[in-house]
């Protein structure tokens, strides 16, 4: 069965390759422990206020249970 789970982080300025760091960590987390064999897709966006700046970041997985 195809599955799809979504991660958010909020973006904050100067602190981005942290922030980063930490949702690859809480993704990379999440496949150990739903013992995660095949990633079908991993993609990125972001979210932005109504000045147009990035404000957070949306990182969708795709697997196979």
């Amino acid at each position: 069965m195809i599955k799809v789970k979504t991660f958010g982080e909020p973006l904050q300025p100067f602190k981005t390759h942290k922030e980063l760091d930490e949702l690859d960590q809480r993704v990379n987390r999440f496949i150990q422990e739903k013992n995660i064999t095949k990633v079908i897709s991993v993609s990125d966006t972001t979210t932005s206020d109504t000045t147009g700046a990035s404000i957070g970041l949306v990182r969708v997985l795709v697997y196979e249970s």
